[in-house]
């Protein structure tokens, strides 16, 4: 056919992914974006890749220019493997674009073969321990992800456990509108406060636990000034996120130059029905997020006294704190302030035991949460006697009424919510 040799394919596909991320493209654009000849070529010249080199990120025409200058116009065998290395990956991301916005259209939320794709953001020195390689990867397509908006303002590079901490700490975050401050170790809370100001957020939620807090994230949903940053300083924090710096904080927190100091700048909301994944040897778990909590009128009230106006809302906060305590969970509150928290017990009653334990000025007028039910009623009892006056949880057991009955005896209120927030 007297077709002559193709030496190097160059091809940019058209812009799926930005053009399906846009809200304002309409199915006609997308479906249109979907590009055919160019993977054709593509994966045909990679498949070649003995004799033809195929290039399909403009990120590499620079090197692959000065490779061709200094070779007479060769690339070398182990290039032209990179290249189709590289060019199967882009290729595999792309119609992973594709396949999730059709899947996202269909009903089926769990269907038979689960494509995502991900893409390299940062290598990590090291993982959770140092002998453990890492890196960080964001989802193709998503939304957003945990470092998205994000700037380092200063500090150490970002490691592979300040990111599963930011990730909590995040997620907790984003339960409050005002003011609040959430302090996270070792992928728990140890600490969370609302208040009027950022500062008196802090200062609360710091007060929880300021042992386990030493060598925390410290996660706020307002800025930093001088005084806040001042304060804070004050303490060993390995990673600061908040939402903006002014000049003088920055000034402050430049005395700290192993702190990470980090500039949220993201406003957009997270999809939330993207699915939960977790993965396992071989495989992947997939479930729906548990990101909606119960209202007030879904709530059964089950003791003979009601939660007064103000435990509502100590309890309402309790709640939505617990679901982010890893399981075995137990919070008490006061004032819109975390005061202990249990996490992580094998038995309810020990998570009982160490939040109570953990509250360093007793719990006289607090409220507890717990995030599935007390099998026994032994970890409510240890709490009404210790002052906790009012108890929120999904109920479900078959000795509730031995709690209920408990909490009645002193005159205590209690509330099922008739789900439970495990978290593992």
């Amino acid at each position: 056919y007297e077709v002559e040799l193709v030496d190097l394919v160059c091809v940019n596909l058209y812009p799926f992914e930005r053009t399906a991320g846009r809200a304002s493209s309409s199915d006609a654009e997308i479906i249109e974006n979907i590009d055919i000849g160019g993977p054709a070529m593509i994966r045909a010249a990679a498949k070649n890749r003995a004799y033809t080199a195929v290039v399909t990120s403009p990120e590499s025409y620079d090197a692959i220019l000065d490779e061709l200058r200094g070779s007479d116009g060769l690339l070398s065998m182990s290039t032209r493997e990179s290249l189709a290395a590289d060019a199967f990956a882009m290729a595999a991301r792309y119609d992973t674009a594709i396949a999730r916005w059709f899947a996202e259209r269909s009903d089926d939320d769990f269907p038979p073969l689960h494509v995502r794709a991900y893409e390299k953001v940062t290598e990590l020195s090291y993982g959770e321990n140092p002998h453990q390689r890492a890196a960080y990867y964001e989802q193709v397509g998503a939304r957003t992800h945990v470092l998205s908006m994000v700037s380092q303002l200063g500090g150490k590079p970002i490691s592979f456990n300040n990111l599963l901490d930011l990730d909590a700490g995040r997620l907790l975050l984003s339960e409050f509108q005002i003011p609040a401050c959430v302090i996270i170790k070792h992928n728990n809370p140890c600490g969370v406060a609302c208040g009027s100001t950022a500062i008196e957020a802090y200062r609360k939620a710091y007060a929880c636990d300021p042992q386990s807090a030493f060598g925390g994230i410290v996660c706020l949903n307002r800025g930093v000034d001088a005084e806040l940053a001042a304060t804070m300083s004050e303490q060993f924090v390995e990673l600061l996120f908040a939402r903006g710096y002014d000049d003088a904080a920055l000034e402050v927190l430049a005395e700290k130059p192993n702190m990470r100091i980090l500039d949220d700048r993201e406003r957009r909301i997270p999809n939330m029905i993207e699915p939960h994944l977790r993965q396992v040897v071989g495989g992947l778990l997939v479930q729906d997020r548990d990101f909606d909590l119960e209202e007030r009128s879904e709530m059964q009230v089950v003791t003979e006294r009601r939660p007064t106006e103000a435990e509502w809302q100590q309890l309402s906060f309790a709640w939505k704190v617990c679901k982010h305590v890893k399981s075995n969970g137990v919070v008490i509150v006061r004032d819109l302030e975390t005061i202990g928290i249990g996490a992580g017990q094998m038995s309810r009653v020990d998570s009982v035991r160490l939040a109570l334990n953990k509250a360093r000025d007793g719990v006289k007028g607090g409220v507890l949460a717990s995030d599935a039910y007390f099998p026994f009623s032994d970890g409510p009892e240890l709490a009404l006697e210790a002052g906790v006056t009012a108890i929120i949880q999904p109920g479900g057991s078959v000795r509730d009424h031995l709690t209920v009955d408990a909490v009645d005896k002193v005159g205590g209120a209690m509330v099922f919510t008739s789900r439970r927030h495990f978290l593992h």
